[in-house]
């Protein structure tokens, strides 16, 4: 009988544990929301800084929803987990430059006109 207590008071830590964790993620991820928010809606840097700034906070935010949400850390098989992660990590950037890559030519072979033989801003005299 004691036994099957200590797998119940088992699994109920763990699932303390397991709700503390998603908490305190959903917490550092609404301040890592929050603070590049606040950076861009003030204006506290030039233009250049504006999109470092923004995109260390999403780097950051990206490692918290890793950790927090998807648990990939060092507990859990972290050989495969990272492999997939890595994986993933590789098709969605194929995706996006292949991407910005197609919407460059086509609007380099669309435009018809070069942008150095054109007269755009020449104001004759």
């Amino acid at each position: 009988m004691t036994n099957d207590f200590k797998v119940v008071d088992e699994q109920l830590e763990a699932g303390r544990r397991a709700i503390g964790s998603y908490i305190s993620g959903f917490v550092l991820s609404v301040v890592f929301t929050l603070i590049p928010y606040y950076i861009v809606v003030n204006h506290l840097f030039g233009a250049q800084g504006l999109v470092i700034a923004t995109v260390i906070f999403g780097v950051i935010q990206l490692l918290v929803q890793v950790v927090f949400f998807l648990h990939l850390n060092k507990k859990s098989k972290p050989h495969w987990n990272m492999v997939v992660f890595f994986y993933t990590l590789l098709i969605v950037a194929f995706l996006v430059i292949g991407s910005l890559w197609i919407m460059y030519h086509l609007n380099y072979n669309m435009m018809g006109v070069s942008p150095f033989k054109t007269n755009e801003g020449y104001i004759p005299q």
